[in-house]
């Protein structure tokens, strides 16, 4: 079956999904984007990405190309389009097409792109043997809570970790605090017992799984912390682990090299991935 796109009005065939060379997006990544999990067909905790994708596109005072529901019927007919069962939307607005030139054109209308993405499960490996990961300067604007099309110092953490074969990059701050990962939020478990994750601000993106699993933290009646932690404080850790869309949530056993903990995924860890994907109505892995 031929993929499916959605562009500006039309379903095409991916490969004719195509946009001007004077896209804003293209020319200064004048845009945002979101990326929504799919499984058996429906869209996981779809109003949460709906409404960052608004406070995305109010923060840089670009119009919704369409409204809301609409936009959600359009994600639903490229899954359908695509016999999409399990992996993701990728929806991408910029401010349009223009002249190039800085400032904000008077007349531009949004662009609007949805392609749909199969995706394979977490591999069982990573999952037994937990993820190791490096760290890296946090080298990003000052408004990594916008989810634009900005994601350079992004790419070159995530190739960093590519190439040492760990699996993500957490950033450090000048304060040596981790802030989050390179497409990731990051958690540790206290000797105590208790959960750290950094509190929403300007130097993280309001992460969705993220703001589910705070939620059944509490359910579940652990300690949450909503605060900066060190690096230091990550490697003294009983426990640490990384939520996002793709990886739920997954247990980091390694962190530059160095155990974490006893080195095993901890049970914190996969008691919060088991409750989460439960809470999301997605079998236990």
């Amino acid at each position: 079956m031929a993929q499916i796109a959605y562009i500006n009005g039309r379903y095409v065939p991916r490969a004719e999904a195509t946009v001007r060379v004077e896209d804003r997006g293209y020319m200064f990544g004048d845009g945002v984007y979101e990326a929504i999990a799919v499984h058996d067909g429906r869209l996981v905790a779809a109003d949460r990405h709906f409404e960052r994708l608004g406070r995305s596109l109010g923060e840089l005072r670009i119009a919704w190309p369409m409204p809301r529901a609409a936009l959600e019927v359009v994600a639903r007919e490229v899954i359908a389009r695509n016999g999409l069962r399990n992996g993701g939307v990728y929806i991408q607005v910029t401010r349009g097409v223009a002249p190039r030139d800085h400032k904000f054109p008077n007349d531009a209308v949004p662009s609007l792109l949805v392609i749909a993405k199969r995706t394979k499960p977490v591999p069982a490996a990573l999952l037994r043997d937990g993820a190791a990961i490096i760290t890296r300067p946090d080298l990003r604007w000052g408004r990594c809570d916008i989810k634009s099309l900005n994601l350079l110092p992004n790419v070159l953490a995530k190739q960093a970790a590519a190439e040492q074969n760990a699996h993500e990059t957490w950033l450090i701050d000048a304060a040596g605090n981790v802030t989050e990962g390179s497409s990731t939020s990051a958690w540790i478990v206290t000797e105590g017992g208790a959960l750290v994750t950094r509190p929403n601000g300007v130097e993280i993106l309001p992460g969705v799984t993220r703001a589910i699993v705070v939620d059944v933290t509490r359910d579940l009646g652990l300690t949450l912390e909503l605060r900066p932690f060190s690096l230091t404080e990550a490697h003294r850790a009983r426990e640490a682990f990384l939520t996002s869309t793709n990886n739920q949530v997954l247990p980091v056993t390694r962190i530059d090299g160095q155990a974490v903990g006893d080195g095993k995924p901890g049970p914190t860890a996969l008691r919060l991935r088991a409750a989460f994907l439960k809470a999301t109505g997605r079998p236990v892995s």
